[in-house]
């Protein structure tokens, strides 16, 4: 059997190379994972999705952590410990609960049964507690080993426990009266006083098998009443098993030895399947509940996951998985997250009347024992401890007043049911908080702001990427413990959670200007926790816990208070717009996160745009914003960015996606965009936060949408005319804002058509890969999309030197028709001069002319078609500068050029006086630029793979340069064309064709 590698990493510090027994567990939703040392006092708590980043820390023990248990409702954390200590927390947000119980010696093991109403704790002094998890009473005290208890179990059924100790001697017990009902002696291995590894037992999902490590290196099986061996599984392991752990499913069993392997076992053949190979032994392990992949610790706290642990030939460890119907099994009752009503307190009565679920069948072999059956009466409930405080609620909506964990609702059923996690909140641009480690508390195009923890304080330094832009900031000491940060030009807001003896979260803004002393502030919330903050031109923003938008102006002065009605993913803030994330409901079981989006204008306090905020399925937010051009954007943990739009009633376009650019070993952390680059920072894998020192450096990359693999080749073409025209939409929206504004649109003007001719140069490409590929009804739908004339004609000349005719034909009943809407709207040319207004009519002979340079080309033009006068007249008179003809459809006439309608007063054409001496371009230049066009379609019309150089680059330079603004007068010591002459000229050229 092929030996596999797996990397381990550092989960706890190990003592000076000692080994110590270490525990790992998951959640039931495969969100977190948790782990302990008994060489360490603190407890980890990692994200299962990011690894890499720092865990969250919870210390509290005074001595190393040798056991932890979850609650079946994954809310409480239970945690064991060396200083004799048993401790609660809430989960997952690590909040010390209580301090459940106490030990003579230290603790080695902690077990909840399934209802999570009684918790079992053994160790050192050979007791084992049974703990009331709902006053912290203890309900009994089993005694019956003679060594160390390492390991205790709850039967899926609540009818047994189960419990083993250092000697190798495994008891069941019966719960409701606490009676030993087998004691198999010497059936484990005797481990001794080495306290790294432990005999450790467990039951089968079913509840049908309890397994025990063997002391021939194998591990047997008993049967769940009789205690009756039933068969042993015996393979590669050289040495004793110490650990061993069930599939969710049953089907399969994973044992550790302390020959440093890890054997995957099927249940049903009996034998080994697959095996790991350590560098040290294996002290604990864990299935991921939702998925085929095993979590494991070493003795020298170092964990990993083995991923892809079952074939997929074979059945999922997690599929089939059995489903035990029990009463108040929703866990303890003052984290209980369904609607039941709970008692008062615990008794032991409860276990047997749980025991009788419909679901499990009677087995023909063996007889069950009822222990106690019957509805529980007043009598009872009178005899019972009722912790003060504690009442009785026939009513279920109190009890959620109550609980400490604020989680939705689980449906009642008996069906087993994982609840997917919603997002937890955070600041964009700031990384994870880790102890002795400079970190980010915001990292943005302008800047950045850090800390450190230094003598039980931190240390702030506020730095801009543009040392000449941005003011110098003085580092600051930080007494509050900020987390999260926002920084622009104006100045930088701070938060940090509720923390101290009075739990308050802080809020503060630093102005980096201001004409008066002491304008800082800061703001104090009680029993509230700011989740959020973001800044804008005048106003600070910060969300809470409670669902609260709090707008403050830079002075300080408490604005507004809005409640939104969902709790806050993230927030920031452009200019006079605030953005939002929040939950719109509860993620899905297929872990999709269901979020929506808002913006809110501060100064016009309107909302603009409100809706759902696309994902990729199974990822999460990781970073939002605004591009520089103030656009909003969004990229989730699946590396694809998106960006809204106007367009289809407001969509969000997928404008990059990593997996198509990205390597295996990178990771890709956003700071910001612009029209056409992102930035961000490249990570190396598996790390997904930058590190403060050295320096991270910030990539561009270019914006690449996730297209389909075309027939035709080109991707690169085909990204870059989605883009352009995305670019073209942004700038249209602009002009369109800045005219309804009266504002002067000229600088956009000159924008919109370079960006127009940029984007005609690019379908032009496309066209010549189209012909080439043999689409030509693709072809023919891109010409259509042209703006310009000039670029029309261009295709025209193309697929007549491709020796396509009939595609040449279409093209040029395109051109014919675009010509005749562009007649129907320009019926005369009008000039003005000092004394009246007249209209040039088109002459005949310039229709002809023109129809009979088409025909020599090799197209038809129809013979009511005199309008392509008008392009000649147009670059005639037009300074030689500018030769490009305007868009002649309206329906590709981009609108970015009205400009030109409230320019026509003041026209070139209609400056110029009627003789003045023609002064453009000359025979000989004119000829050799017609000679440079044909070059290039001659060029275009040879085979090209996508990926060749632009055919029209040096036509576009030539033909399509254009001054800043192409509807700028004329310099006043130009000389300028006449019109008159020019009509001349073309007759003349008419002639001399003919």
């Amino acid at each position: 059997m092929k030996v596999k590698s797996l990397k381990l990493r550092e989960a706890h510090k190990s003592s000076n190379g000692v080994p110590s027994f270490c525990s790992i567990l998951w959640d039931s939703g495969a969100d977190h994972i948790v782990t302990s040392s008994s060489s360490d006092m603190s407890i980890s708590i990692h994200d299962s999705l990011l690894l890499s980043a720092p865990p969250k820390i919870l210390r509290h023990h005074r001595d190393g952590v040798a056991a932890l248990a979850l609650s079946p409702n994954c809310t409480c954390l239970a945690s064991g410990s060396i200083d004799r200590s048993v401790k609660l927390y809430k989960f997952p947000s690590g909040e010390f609960e209580t301090n459940i119980t106490r030990f003579t010696l230290p603790i080695r093991t902690l077990a909840f049964s399934k209802t999570g109403s009684m918790l079992a704790a053994a160790g050192d002094d050979e007791g084992i507690k049974l703990i009331n998890t709902i006053d912290g009473t203890i309900a009994r005290v089993l005694k019956g080993h003679k060594g160390h208890v390492t390991s205790v179990a709850f039967d899926p059924n609540n009818e047994y426990l189960a419990s083993v100790d250092s000697k190798g001697t495994v008891i069941y017990w019966e719960l409701h009266s606490g009676d030993v009902l087998h004691n198999l002696k010497g059936v484990a291995p005797d481990i001794g006083s080495d306290m790294s590894l432990m005999n450790v037992l467990s039951w089968s999902p079913d509840g049908e098998i309890l397994s025990v490590p063997g002391i021939k290196n194998d591990v047997v099986m008993y049967d769940r009443d009789t205690a009756e061996k039933l068969f042993s599984l015996r393979g590669d392991h050289v040495q004793s098993v110490c650990y061993l752990s069930w599939s969710p499913n049953g089907k399969y069993l994973a044992t550790s030895g302390l020959d440093k392997q890890v054997l995957i076992w099927d249940i049903e053949r009996k034998q080994d399947i697959d095996r790991q190979k350590f560098d040290e032994k294996i002290c604990c392990m864990a299935w991921k509940p939702t998925g085929n992949a095993l979590a494991v610790i070493d003795v020298m706290c170092k964990y990993g996951i083995w991923e892809s642990i079952i074939p997929l030939s074979m059945k999922s460890p997690t599929e089939d998985v059995p489903s035990l119907q029990l009463k108040n099994s929703n866990g303890l009752l003052l984290f209980d997250e369904d609607e039941q009503e709970p008692s008062a307190s615990f008794s032991l009565s409860d276990l047997a009347e749980d025991s009788h679920g419909e679901s499990e069948p009677p087995s023909k072999k063996r007889l069950r024992k009822h222990s106690f059956s019957g509805d529980n009466s007043d009598d009872d409930i009178n005899e019972c401890s009722i912790p003060p405080g504690a009442k009785l609620c026939k009513n279920p909506s109190r009890v959620h007043k109550e609980r400490l964990d604020l989680r939705l609702e689980e449906p009642k059923s008996g069906m087993v049911y994982t609840r997917s996690k919603m997002q937890e909140a955070f600041q964009p641009g700031a990384t994870p908080m880790q102890p002795r480690t400079r970190c980010f508390l915001c990292y943005n195009l302008l800047g950045s702001i850090t800390t450190i923890e230094h003598d039980g304080n931190s240390h702030i330094e506020i730095d801009f990427h543009d040392t000449s832009q941005g003011p110098r900031v003085q580092p600051m000491s930080d007494y509050f413990g900020f987390t999260m940060a926002s920084l622009n030009e104006h100045g930088s807001v701070f938060a940090n959670p509720r923390k101290g003896e009075k739990h308050l979260s802080t809020l503060m803004y630093r102005p980096f200007r201001s004409w008066a002393n002491n304008s800082e502030w800061s703001m104090r919330f009680e029993e509230e926790e700011v989740k959020a903050v973001a800044l804008g031109t005048d106003w600070v923003a910060a969300v809470t816990s409670f669902n609260f938008l709090r707008i403050f102006t830079h002075g300080g002065l408490q604005r507004y208070v809005l409640f939104l009605d969902g709790p806050v993913v993230t927030a920031a803030g452009f200019r006079d717009e605030l953005a939002i994330v929040t939950h719109a409901s509860p993620s899905l079981p297929s872990n999709d996160q269901m979020l929506e989006f808002r913006v809110i204008n501060i100064s016009n306090r309107t909302q603009p745009l409100r809706g759902r905020l696309p994902l990729s399925p199974g990822s999460y937010l990781t970073w939002f914003g605004f591009s520089e051009e103030g656009q909003l954007c969004s990229y989730d943990s699946k590396g694809v960015l998106s960006v809204y739009t106007d367009q289809f009633g407001g969509s969000w376009l997928p404008l990059f996606s990593a997996s198509k650019v990205k390597k295996l070993e990178e990771n890709y952390w956003v700071v910001g965009l612009n029209d056409d680059k992102l930035f961000c920072i490249i990570c190396k894998s598996p790390d997904l936060y930058p590190k403060v020192t050295p320096k991270p450096v910030l990539t561009l990359l270019d914006l690449s949408i996730p297209l389909a693999c075309s027939d035709l080749g080109a991707d690169a073409l085909e990204n870059e005319f989605i883009l352009r025209s995305v670019h073209l939409s942004k700038i249209q929206k602009r002009i369109d804002e800045m005219i309804a504004a009266d504002l002067d649109t000229s600088a956009l003007d000159d924008e919109a058509f370079n960006t127009d001719a940029a984007l005609d140069r690019c379908i032009l490409r496309l066209v010549a890969s189209c012909c080439n590929a043999d689409k030509l009804v693709r072809a023919t739908e891109l010409v259509k999309l042209l703006s310009l004339e000039k670029s029309v004609r261009g295709a025209i000349k193309l697929v007549t030197a491709l020796k396509l005719p009939n595609l040449a034909e279409r093209l040029n009943g395109i051109l014919e028709e675009r010509l005749l809407n562009e007649t129907t709207k320009h019926s005369a040319i009008p000039i003005s001069n000092s004394n009246s207004d007249a209209f040039i009519q088109p002459d005949p002979a310039i229709k002809t002319s023109v129809s009979a340079e088409a025909a020599t080309n090799g197209t038809t033009t129809s013979t009511n078609s005199w309008t392509p006068m008008m392009a000649t007249l147009t670059e005639a008179v037009t300074p030689t500068e500018v030769k490009n003809p305007l868009p002649s459809s309206a329906h590709l006439t981009s609108p970015l050029f009205r400009k030109k309608d409230k320019l026509k007063e003041g026209s070139v054409v209609g400056k110029e006086k009627m003789g003045q001496s023609r002064t453009g371009i000359s025979e000989d230049a004119q000829q050799a630029d017609d000679r440079k066009e044909d070059a290039v379609v001659q060029s275009m019309a040879k085979p090209q793979g996508p990926c060749s150089s632009n055919p029209f680059d040096n036509l576009s330079r030539d033909r399509d340069t254009r001054p800043t603004n192409p509807f700028a007068k004329s310099s006043s010591n130009q000389e300028k064309s006449s019109l008159l002459d020019s009509i001349k000229k073309m007759k003349t050229d008419a002639a001399g064709r003919n």
